[in-house]
C-alpha cells in the first residue's frame, strides 16, 4: 500500500521484480540504476545470499511528474530466485504496489518460470493480494538465446491474465525501460484513484 507523507507531499510506492533465479531481475535493476542521473536515484544496495543476489534502490523519476500535487517515489526491489529463500521473497513482497515478473526464455527454465509465478501468487495471497487486482507486467528476458522459446509459447504458458508483456535482453538494456515505463504507468493510474 502506498505511503503518503503529507508534509513533503510525497507518495512512496514499492515495485518488486519477481521471477526464477538468474532470470535477469538483478540485471534489470542494475541497468536502470546505471542509466539514471544520481540526482534522481538513491544508492544501489545489494544483499547477497549464498546462491543469488537481491537488490534494492529508490529513485524519484523526473519524467513521471506528480499526481494532483503529490510527487511519486518508487522503491524498487528484486527477490531472490531460489526456492530456499521463500521467507525473504515474502518479506520483500510485503507492501508491494506493483510487480514486474521476469521470465527466462531458456527452454530448460520453463518449469522454473511456472513455479516462480505460482509461488508469487501464493505469497501475494498471504497478504490478501491477488494478481487480477494488482498493477503488474511480464518481461520475457534472454530473447537473444539461440534456443529461446517462442514468444507465443511463453505468452501461452505464462500470461494467462493477458497483462502487458515485453521482450527483453536485459544485459543489453533492450526492453528494460519499456517494461519499467509500463509498470510505472499502471501504478500511476492506480495512485490517481488512491489520492482522488
Amino acid at each position: 500500500m502506498p505511503l503518503l507523507n503529507n508534509r513533503t507531499r510525497e507518495i512512496s510506492t514499492k515495485i518488486v521484480y519477481y521471477g526464477p533465479g538468474f532470470s535477469g531481475k538483478t540485471t534489470n535493476l542494475q541497468f536502470i540504476h546505471n542509466q539514471l542521473s544520481p540526482t534522481t536515484r538513491g544508492d544501489l544496495i545489494s544483499m547477497a545470499t549464498q546462491t543469488d543476489r537481491t537488490l534494492s534502490f529508490d529513485f524519484l523519476p523526473l519524467d513521471i511528474g506528480s499526481i494532483k500535487g503529490w510527487q511519486v517515489r518508487f522503491a524498487m526491489f528484486t527477490v531472490p530466485g531460489q526456492v530456499e529463500y521463500n521467507a525473504s521473497r515474502k518479506l520483500i513482497l510485503n507492501g508491494v504496489d506493483a510487480i514486474v515478473f521476469v521470465s527466462d526464455s531458456d527452454p530448460a527454465r520453463r518449469i522454473d518460470n511456472f513455479e516462480s509465478l505460482e509461488n508469487m501468487a501464493l505469497n501475494l495471497a498471504d497478504f490478501e493480494l491477488s494478481l487480477d487486482k494488482m498493477p503488474w507486467v511480464m518481461q520475457h528476458n534472454k530473447r537473444d538465446l539461440s534456443t529461446a522459446m517462442t514468444l507465443e509459447q511463453m505468452e501461452l504458458d505464462m500470461n494467462t491474465l493477458g497483462v502487458p508483456s515485453f521482450e527483453s535482453i536485459a544485459t543489453e538494456g533492450l526492453g528494460v525501460f519499456a517494461t519499467l515505463r509500463a509498470v510505472s504507468k499502471l501504478l500511476m493510474e492506480e495512485l490517481a484513484t488512491f489520492v482522488a
